[in-house]
């Protein structure tokens, strides 16, 4: 599949999958939104941004996994989901992990996608100051969101706020969950980085999105 078939295809399946979900979810429409709408507004804004500075394919498919892990988790909430049950039982667990799969991934697929906006849009060249600031960058945006757990916690009262702050009790969770958004950053920059310097580069030799003569005026 070529690397402009594949954003739109991703784009497609994503949107059935948020009709599917928001219909009747157990956990309700308000808890799944928000859960679902700050990883929609990225994609809206790579939407957007498509034509004219197009990311490469492993961005995209990342940033598609990433949105399936944060409907998962709003469809049911993050305490009560199915997978995250299987785990506790099968493994013994104390209690759902799932939110930690969702904070790890927060720092896994973002990490490529600031990556590759510092790459295209700044000076920094590959290396570790770049490798740094990304790890900031992502750390940022996980502590940043701790922070709007809180809020929406304070703002939006009763079971919906509970189940979106989900700490299912532990005084520990919000160290926990800006913990794993650091540990997915670090992974994400140990064992992806050459996978998507290759991405960026497949797709720095196709013709831009604009040049497609099928889309081009006048064909």
């Amino acid at each position: 599949m070529s690397s402009r078939r594949l954003p739109k295809v991703l784009l497609l399946l994503l949107l059935v999958v948020c009709a599917l979900t928001a219909i009747a979810p157990p956990a309700g429409r308000k808890n799944w939104a928000l859960e679902v709408v700050p990883g929609l507004l990225l994609v809206a804004y790579m939407a957007v941004t498509y034509r004219k500075r197009p990311l490469s394919d492993l961005v995209y498919g990342g940033t598609f996994v990433h949105m399936l892990v944060l409907i998962y988790g709003g469809f049911y909430t993050y305490a009560e989901t199915p997978l995250g049950h299987w785990a506790k039982a099968t493994f013994h667990l104390a209690r759902n992990h799932y939110d930690r799969i969702g904070h790890l991934a927060l720092g896994l697929f973002p990490a490529l996608f600031v990556r590759e906006v510092l790459l295209d849009r700044t000076p920094l060249k590959r290396g570790g100051w770049l490798s740094f600031l990304v790890f900031s960058v992502v750390f940022a945006v996980g502590a940043f969101w701790e922070l709007i757990e809180w809020w929406t916690t304070l703002v939006v009262a009763g079971d919906v706020g509970t189940a979106f702050l989900g700490s299912q009790g532990d005084v520990w969770d919000a160290q926990w969950d800006m913990f794993l958004v650091g540990v997915g950053a670090v992974l994400s920059l140990v064992f992806a980085s050459a996978m998507h310097d290759r991405s960026m580069l497949a797709r720095d030799t196709m013709s831009p999105p604009s040049a497609d003569p099928a889309t081009s005026p006048g064909t």
